[in-house]
């Protein structure tokens, strides 16, 4: 059962490293925000959906890519 919890809690850590590269860098594609977070794209998308889910970030359609920034 302890693998599930350090999956959970490595989502977790990833969300937290993802909401200090947008808050630094502002508004990136969802390319560029895997790139600058070095996780692997499953987890930060993982990560992006908890930030969603607790209404920390939006992600808006830009023509063919995605857009995630901070709500203020």
């Amino acid at each position: 059962m302890s693998d599930g919890n350090s999956i959970v809690a490595n989502i977790g850590e990833t969300a937290g490293a993802v909401w200090r590269v947008l808050s630094a860098k502002g508004p990136l594609s969802m390319a560029q925000l895997v790139k600058a977070v070095d996780e692997p794209r499953d987890t930060v998308m993982q990560a992006v959906g908890w930030l969603a889910r607790e209404n920390k970030i939006t992600i808006e359609d830009d023509g063919r890519k995605r857009v995630v920034s901070l709500l203020p």
